[in-house]
């Protein structure tokens, strides 16, 4: 029988003004301990009405991890890497890699943009971007359950995108009336973050409701079978999932860097300083993965 997952922590994170200036809210999707969200380390819900054509953000550094960027609206990046909404990119920081975030003129867009830790033995991998377009992404449409598999698989989905740590990624829509049951393995950390409607979570008796902008955490077990996952709605709602194995190792975090210990975060720092991280831009095509 089956481990039925149920909703152990909910809360509804709140937005605060970004850094591209007026017009950008970001709202910390997680929060918290990392050996609680383990394998992952932030989530931001960047939400942006820029009204000016003033250019903002620039190239900035990151090792040690990766970055998950689905763009829900909007266009965002240059001629390079455009991202459009329902787009998905994956870039591997690993051993450190410069990239850059511009918008140059009025946008409207909302952004996720997951912080995803690598395992120990996989810190210092070879930089690499792979970029997942919407016309690409693995989807099914039936019994009022609609699913975009971004990472992972799910409900015979399965995604082309390569993880160092093991995640699953998800659009899921349901439509009013809908009730569905999903496998997802019992030992991935999992939460569930509304986009819009509401959604009720477990079996009869463990039910709970999560209302858009709330984020629910499912409890976690150490069996590696599957585990379901029941989910209803009655007015309709769309949500993203994520679940992922936890790695169970410890990190070291200071601004763009994640590493093991301070020592390899000061020589990030110096390594950046220096000029001996290269853009992601000018990596060999081989690093560059159109999916």
């Amino acid at each position: 029988m089956l481990n039925k997952r149920k909703l152990v922590k909910i809360h509804t994170p709140e937005g605060q003004p970004g850094f591209l200036g007026p017009g950008h809210i970001a709202r910390p999707v997680i929060s918290g301990r990392f050996s609680d969200s383990d394998p992952f380390i932030m989530l931001m819900d960047d939400m942006l009405d820029k009204k000016d054509n003033e250019p903002v953000g620039g190239p900035h550094p990151h090792a040690g991890f990766e970055t998950v960027s689905l763009l829900l609206e909007g266009e965002m990046g240059d001629e390079v890497h455009k991202m459009k909404g329902g787009d998905f990119q994956l870039m591997t920081a690993g051993s450190g890699i410069v990239h850059t975030e511009t918008i140059q003129k009025m946008a409207k867009m909302r952004l996720l943009q997951l912080w995803l830790n690598l395992p120990k033995k996989d810190r210092a991998a070879v930089p690499r971007l792979q970029e997942l377009p919407l016309e690409h992404v693995p989807s099914l449409s039936e019994n009022g359950v609609s699913i975009r598999l971004y990472s992972g698989t799910l409900a015979g989905l399965t995604s082309p995108v390569q993880n160092y740590s093991p995640i699953i990624v998800a659009d899921i829509t349901l439509a009013a009336g809908t009730t569905t049951v999903q496998q997802i393995p019992a030992n991935y950390n999992t939460f569930l973050y509304v986009l819009n409607g509401s959604i009720k979570v477990g079996g009869s008796k463990e039910e709970k409701q999560l209302y858009q902008d709330q984020v629910g955490w499912l409890d976690l077990f150490d069996d590696t079978e599957e585990s379901d996952l029941q989910l209803n709605t009655e007015e309709g709602a769309r949500f993203i999932l994520y679940a992922g194995k936890p790695t169970g190792e410890s990190i070291i975090s200071h601004g763009p860097f994640i590493a093991d210990s301070e020592e390899d975060i000061r020589r990030l720092y110096r390594e950046y300083r220096q000029g001996a991280m290269q853009h992601i831009a000018e990596v060999p095509e081989s690093q560059r993965i159109l999916l």
